[in-house]
Order: C-alpha cells, then structure tokens, then sequence
C-alpha cells in the first residue's frame, strides 16, 4: 500500500521552482497574475527579444575590430550580399565574396586563416572576437597564420573562396550566431580543412555558444580549437570524421557538444 505524498507548500513549489531555473536559462516557472504573466517577466521578455533583434540589425563596426586586433595584420572584405536586408533574404550571396573584395586577396600560402565575419549577431562578433583570437593564438605556435579577414554580411562558408584564395591549409571562421532570447551575442568557430568551392557543410567542424555569460569561455573554446587544428591537419581532414578525442579530464565541464555542421 504506498503512503499519501505529503500537499507541496507554497513555499516548497517556489523552492522547486528556483532549485530548476538554477539550472537552465529557458524561461520556466514565471508565475502568473490572475491569467497574465507578471509584469517584469513581460518585460524581460521583450527586452530580451530586443536585445536578439538588435544583434541582428546592427552592423558591425569593421574598423573598430580591426582596431581591437592590431598589431595582427587585417582585410576588410565584403560578401557578395549589397545590404543587410538582401543578406538577411539570400543567404547564398553571403556565402560568396564581392567581386571587388575577392581582387583584394592575395595568396600567402600559411597554415591558417581567421575569416571573421558578422553573421547573424554582429554583437556577438564585436564582443568576443578580437579576445577569442588572442586567447586561440599560444595554442596554435608553430603553425603560420595569414592576415585576418574581417567580412561584412558574410555567412559560414564565405571561408571558403578566401581560404581558397590565400592558399590555406585550413580556414577558422569566428561568425556571430542566430540569437536567442537568452543569448544574443553567442560566437561560433567554424574549421574547415583545405576550403574551396564545393565544400559541404559535414566537411567542418563546430565549436559553438562562445559567450561571457554561462557559454563556454575563450580558454576552453582555444584549448578545443587549438587541438581540432592540429589533429585536423595531421589526419588531413575535419568535420564528421574529427571527433574531440581528448580525455574527459582535458576539457571544460561547460564546453557543448562539438557539431560537425553550422
């Protein structure tokens, strides 16, 4: 015969309820005031749902980012896209380079090259980028790296004519991710061995939700992407066939699954 549970108390529904949110940034638990939500949820809601559009819309200040890169040698590039609404319609047009801008690069025949472009959260390129590479850049001594491509209206595999282009061995796109209403300056780390047309998306390998607040940190987004490099170039590949094969006790708690695909 099971024994009654005990009635939950007010107070231990909301002791439930906190111990969950504790764990998990989705919006549960948020109560309700006659059959509305409070008020301050409604309003965080819709700051936060702001907050995405605006990482979405807001053009990234190219300049300012190279800037922030300096001394590291920097291009400023744009996609065949004319203007963030035709980016935002055809994504196609964000995967090329502008005529113009493909003139501009030069072969320099490295190991590497960093394409940073904004994506769909500039915000999120603006804040972590210029941090994320230097942190990256003691774990890839060694290896030779290219000028860094700053890109406009660019999409993931717009790395692929310009590490093409530079004769690189590898391409690392840092690119701003589509933003959520709980992060909307999430970077993510595309890699791609020997890119150049044709390439698909199971050919890359992703470390994503790089970000200060709760997302994996520069140091452990570094540490994985300085191993996927030099594994990927001794195995001569990356994407579904490279696995994160370090020991548990090598990587971040906080660190995400690493996707083989944008």
């Amino acid at each position: 015969m099971s024994t009654p549970t005990k009635p939950v108390t007010n107070d231990g529904q909301h002791a439930l309820w906190d111990r969950l949110r504790a764990r998990t940034s989705a919006r549960i638990g948020l109560g309700r005031v006659g059959t509305a939500l409070p008020l301050d949820e409604v309003l965080k809601f819709q700051f936060a749902h702001a907050a995405a559009r605006d990482a979405v819309h807001t053009p990234l200040d190219m300049a300012a980012l190279a800037h922030d890169l300096a001394p590291l040698p920097t291009l400023l590039l744009a996609s065949a896209a004319p203007d963030r609404a035709t980016y935002l319609r055809r994504p196609d047009l964000g995967r090329q380079l502008s005529a113009e801008s493909a003139a501009l690069i030069t072969p320099e025949r490295c190991d590497l090259v960093f394409v940073i472009g904004d994506g769909l959260s500039a915000t999120a390129v603006q804040q972590h980028a210029a941090p994320l590479v230097r942190a990256c850049l003691p774990e890839l001594v060694g290896l030779s790296i290219g000028t860094i491509m700053l890109v406009q209206e660019a999409r993931v595999a717009v790395g692929d004519p310009i590490g093409a282009a530079m004769g690189a061995r590898m391409s690392i796109v840092l690119i701003g991710e589509r933003p959520g209403l709980s992060v909307a300056d999430s970077l993510g780390i595309y890699l791609t061995y020997a890119p150049g047309p044709g390439r698909m998306d199971s050919e890359r390998n992703c470390i994503s939700n790089i970000h200060g607040h709760g997302g994996l940190d520069y140091a452990a987004a570094a540490r994985t992407l300085g191993w996927l490099v030099r594994e990927g170039l001794k195995r001569g590949l990356t994407g579904i066939g490279l696995k994160d094969e370090r020991p548990a006790l090598e990587r971040s708690s906080a660190q995400p699954p690493i996707l083989p695909k944008p």
